[in-house]
């Protein structure tokens, strides 16, 4: 008994004094790791038990699983084996994601489970890294030292795939606001050439495709859903919900009354394509009314100084050299 914690204190006081106070923390993680990556592979590309396959195919005959299998369907089968850990259990947690995924212009149905493991994998791929560093570094420093040289790759690896999405969905919006009133001018032209709003869309979609993709997408999916026979009202507030931009849904509202109420639809459109087009005039001038402010700082930082120098430079030198002399 004796031999044997004497045999644990050495081994926690070579540790220690090879990799300093946090050596023991330091190799439980190395250790956890490691069972990880012995354990995954075989967990996503092993065979499955046959008796697991018979229980979900009885199970997916009922009505709850059908239903299941309808909104998780086209996913990865390695993926979908922790789905529970990889997406949101509540349905409307799932929806609020996958929408997310949509507006960033992710649209498969397996885009939630992959942004959740993108989040896990680089997660601890920080982590190991981190611990690498340490143990590369000696584990030399304090103690907070060690730590936030672990923690924080792990941080900014699992918060990467979350900035990522959230700049495409900027990225996207940016592109959809900007080019919306020339795709309704577009559109306006064409339903006044005689052509009905769902040819007008297809139109549309087509011809501003390598100027504004996102917004070329949008108006594609619309005309398939609409030729599939969906009713339009509701691809239009389908199309709003995506997109979630002002403008496009006052534009699905106006579409929308005007086949309430049996109105012309270009007399609708030709009113908000005006509006449009002074909304984007109200954004360029606001635009360059914030330019001096933004430019101010700049000029402060990279004028002043040089000006300062050449101003007082010559005074103080000579102020300087007078009193050298006068002592």
């Amino acid at each position: 008994m004796n031999s044997v914690s004497n045999f644990f204190v050495s081994l926690n006081a070579m540790i220690t004094g090879t990799l300093g106070e946090l050596g023991p923390l330091i190799v439980t993680g190395i250790l956890g790791l490691l069972v990880a990556a012995l354990v995954l592979p075989k967990m996503m590309f092993g065979k499955k038990d046959p008796l697991a396959k018979l229980r979900d195919a009885g199970s997916a005959r009922t009505v709850t699983q059908a239903g299941s299998s309808l909104r998780r369907g086209g996913k990865d089968d390695r993926l979908d084996r922790f789905a529970s850990f990889l997406e949101p259990q509540n349905q409307d947690e799932y929806s609020n994601a996958q929408m997310i995924m949509i507006r960033a212009g992710y649209r498969s149905k397996g885009a939630v489970q992959t942004f959740h493991f993108a989040q896990f994998a680089l997660g601890l791929s920080g982590l190991m890294l981190g611990i690498v560093y340490v143990l590369l570094s000696g584990g030399g420093g304090s103690a907070q030292a060690s730590i936030l040289s672990v923690l924080i790759p792990g941080c900014v690896g699992y918060y990467a795939p979350k900035y990522w999405v959230q700049k495409r969905v900027g990225k996207r919006t940016e592109e959809i606001t900007i080019g919306f009133p020339d795709a309704l001018d577009l559109m306006l032209v064409c339903i006044e050439a005689g052509q009905s709003l769902d040819q007008a869309i297809n139109r549309v979609a087509k011809e501003i495709r390598s100027s504004y993709p996102a917004l070329a997408e949008e108006f594609q999916i619309v005309a398939f859903e609409m030729k599939a026979g969906k009713d339009k009202t509701q691809v239009l507030r389908d199309m709003g919900e995506r997109v979630d931009i002002q403008d496009v849904n006052s534009f699905v509202t106006v579409l929308i009354q005007s086949a309430s109420f049996g109105t012309s639809i270009a007399e609708a459109l030709r009113v908000y394509a005006d509006e449009m087009r002074d909304k984007r005039v109200l954004r360029a001038e606001e635009k360059a009314n914030k330019l001096p402010t933004k430019l101010t700082l700049g000029t402060m930082l990279f004028c002043l100084p040089p000006l300062l120098i050449i101003l007082i430079g010559p005074s103080v030198y000579g102020i300087s050299q007078n009193l050298a002399g006068g002592f």
